[in-house]
This record gives C-alpha cells, sequence and structure tokens, in this order.
C-alpha cells in the first residue's frame, strides 16, 4: 500500500480507503461492517470515510462499533465524518454549515462514533446562506477544542474553498486542508479543471469519491440494473438514471479490451486510474463483501501499468464524455 500526504499536511492516507456511503445500514450489517474493515486494514488501508447522513447516523454507529471490537490502536487509522444535511428537523438542523448546528453535530457524531475526535471532518456541501466566514471560524473552533485534526470541504466551488482559506489566513485560524470530490473517468472537469491552481496556490489535498460511477465503470449496468445491486435500493432511486445512461455504459464497454490488455477488471482499471492523479490523496472505495475489498485492493497492482500510452488511449475512448 503507498501512503499519500494529504496536501501539505502532514498526516498520511493509504492510496485506496474504505466508504461507508450505501453500504453502511443499508446493504451490509454490523459484523459484515467489521469483517470488511478487517479487511481493508490486512491490505493497508488506514482511512475510513464516514458522514453524519449516511444512514441518518446509522453509519457512523456501525462503523463506531466496528472500531471499537477491532481495538485497533486509535494512532493507526484515520476517520472522517461530514455535515450538513443533518438527521434531526429544525431551522437549525438541517441544510446548514451554521456555528450552532456545527457545534451539536459534532458531539453527537463522535457519541456514535464512540471517539474522541475525528481526524478529518468536512463541509459536505457549501451553505449559501451561511457567510463562509461564521463556517470558517466553526470549523477553527471544532479543532481547537480538539473534537478533530483536520477540516476540509465537500463539492465546494474553487471560488468557495479559496474564499474559506483566504478568511482563515487572514485571522490565522485553522486553514481547510482538503476537498473530497467526486472523481472517475466520467467526473473529471472539476478535479482536472475547476481546482488546478488551487493545488499550489493553496496545497489542497483530494479524497476523492465515486471512483467507479456508482459501479457503472464496473460494466455491470450495461444490461440494465442487476438484482441486489444499489440501484434497486428505493432510498437511492436518483441513481437510477445515472446507472442506465447509454453513452456511459457504451464507454465502459469499450473500455473493457484496455482492462483485459492489461490483465484486469473494468472497476480495477477505473480505480487505477484514478489513483494515477498524483493530486489525489486518497480514493474512496465502497465494498459490500470483503472478497470485493480483496478485488477492489488489487487495483494498486495496475497503476503502473498504466503508461502514456494507455492513458492516451483511454483518453480516445472517454473522448469529451465527462462531467
Amino acid at each position: 500500500m503507498e501512503y499519500r500526504r494529504i496536501g501539505k499536511a502532514g498526516l498520511k492516507v493509504s492510496a485506496l480507503s474504505l466508504g461507508s456511503w450505501v453500504t453502511y445500514g443499508n446493504q451490509i450489517d454490523g459484523g459484515e461492517a467489521r469483517e470488511i474493515m478487517a479487511a481493508a486494514w490486512d491490505a493497508g488501508v488506514n482511512f475510513f470515510d464516514n458522514a453524519e447522513a449516511y444512514a441518518r447516523g446509522k453509519s457512523e454507529e456501525m462503523m463506531g462499533a466496528a472500531l471499537k471490537a477491532l481495538a485497533w490502536p486509535r494512532q493507526k487509522y484515520v476517520v472522517s465524518t461530514k455535515f450538513f444535511w443533518g438527521i434531526t428537523d429544525g431551522p437549525n438542523e438541517r441544510n446548514t454549515l451554521n456555528r450552532k448546528y456545527l457545534r451539536h453535530a459534532i458531539d453527537a457524531s463522535l457519541k456514535r462514533m464512540q471517539l474522541d475526535y475525528v481526524d478529518l471532518v468536512f463541509c459536505h456541501r457549501p451553505d449559501p446562506e451561511t457567510p463562509i466566514e461564521e463556517t470558517v471560524w466553526a470549523m477553527h473552533e471544532m479543532i481547537a477544542r480538539g473534537q478533530a485534526l483536520y477540516w476540509g470541504t465537500s463539492e465546494w466551488s474553487a471560488g468557495e474553498i479559496s474564499s474559506a482559506w483566504h478568511i482563515a489566513d487572514q485571522h490565522h485560524l485553522h486553514k481547510p486542508v482538503m476537498e473530497q470530490p467526486q472523481y472517475n473517468l466520467l467526473h473529471r472537469k472539476r478535479v482536472e479543471q475547476e481546482y488546478a491552481r488551487l493545488y499550489d496556490d493553496l496545497c489542497l489535498g483530494l479524497t476523492t469519491w465515486s471512483p467507479l460511477a456508482s459501479g457503472l465503470l464496473t460494466g455491470k449496468y450495461r444490461q440494465g440494473i442487476p438484482t441486489g445491486s444499489r440501484g434497486t435500493l428505493a432510498s437511492y432511486e436518483f441513481l437510477r438514471a445515472r446507472l442506465t445512461d447509454v453513452r456511459g455504459n457504451e464507454i465502459a464497454g469499450l473500455l473493457e479490451p484496455v482492462a483485459q490488455d492489461l490483465g484486469c477488471t473494468l472497476g480495477q482499471l477505473a480505480l487505477a486510474w484514478c489513483v494515477k492523479n498524483p493530486r489525489v490523496s486518497t480514493v474512496i472505495t465502497g465494498a459490500t463483501s470483503v472478497a470485493q475489498v480483496s478485488e477492489n485492493m488489487k487495483a494498486l497492482s495496475v497503476v503502473p501499468k498504466l503508461t502514456p500510452e494507455v492513458l492516451k488511449r483511454i483518453d480516445a475512448i472517454v473522448g469529451d464524455n465527462f462531467d
């Protein structure tokens, strides 16, 4: 396993990490979550990604129970959570990054996860109704209280990230050091174009999500949505249009020969392609079984095979068919 720094921060995370979105509390139970995390750990994974909103807090509870049962030394692993959507009703509890919400949200998350602190905490989406300065101060205070070590953003625009960074710099506050954007072969513009200046100017690190485009880049949706897949979950109905996208599935089919030539699966090719980007600190994977963890980890052996010639071949197939 390769370990990479998150931007300019001293913290190092595994190039492939494990996230709980969709799976925890929806597709797997607590025992399965523990087994999957143990398998990832054995493969060298040290970063486990979560969020308050995942399964309305149940995902954090499951991960916290697994961490307690596995009893790994706290200094050995990195864990995250994210805030914005909220899981309780009220004018200061939904779709906000105001100081009051954030103050209570971190307390509740730490209780669910049975932790004294999280390593990484993200503002899960931008909040147009709360001044960025208020959010920056709230995140700084969270770190100052010892409840988190680093903070960052998720799916913020380059302008919003830059504003937050410069406010923190002006007031000598803890700065945002990482962003968690979607990044895959079909969703590239934000990471490769919009954020381009932020890597050098702000030393921004990336913990990217959806490397398989919610599974489309495994090729399993080329004939429709298979039984038991995430596309059949009622709570994730919004994914179905994306998973059955005709052009996206055509591209997956065209990439299949590339994967075959490299001796890997289409999913492993897609994961390796994300890891190949030196701006990416870690690629967050998902898994519903120990076997899937093992298959995902094999992508690391594919990364050295992505020569400039292979990357040009992939780009020729994808063309301009990406967001």
